[in-house]
């Protein structure tokens, strides 16, 4: 049984993509959240299509979970990656967080030291952190 059987599916359609050595998937919650995972290896040849792949439905999702288990190799190409992840993310006001690998956590102990990315141990911790995401902050207006 998955670790996320018991949230409800949008559709049990998952659309799947491949990329050089990687393979990426998703699949849609409750209306606004969508999971992407990816499989394989993550370097220089496909990290950038690894970003796009996760955000071309921006416009319609506020929360995004991303599932890295399946990630055999994770070069510094990811690493960048994650980062415009989060700088996109936040732009388009989407909540997000990831599940790393063993290849995955092992680079960002190198380059994440501190914990600056939204990292959880489980696809259902990611999926509870964004469902619990906080109240957006209040923007002065000149």
């Amino acid at each position: 049984m998955s670790a996320i059987s018991h949230f409800k599916l949008v559709d049990s359609i998952t659309e799947a993509n491949e990329c050089h050595t990687a393979h990426f998937s998703s699949r849609g919650l409750e209306p606004g959240t969508t999971i992407v995972a990816a499989s394989g290896e993550i370097d220089a040849a496909n990290a950038l299509e690894f970003v796009a792949y996760a955000l071309r439905d921006g416009d319609h999702i506020e929360r995004l979970v991303v599932d890295l288990t399946g990630v055999e190799f994770f070069g510094t190409a990811g690493f960048s990656a994650l980062h415009t992840l989060n700088v996109r993310t936040a732009g388009a006001d989407i909540y997000w967080a990831m599940t790393p690998s063993a290849s995955v956590k092992r680079l960002l102990r190198i380059c994440d030291p501190d914990g600056a990315l939204p990292v959880f141990d489980s696809v259902e911790q990611a999926v509870q952190a964004v469902r619990a995401r906080p109240a957006p902050l209040l923007k002065l207006v000149p």
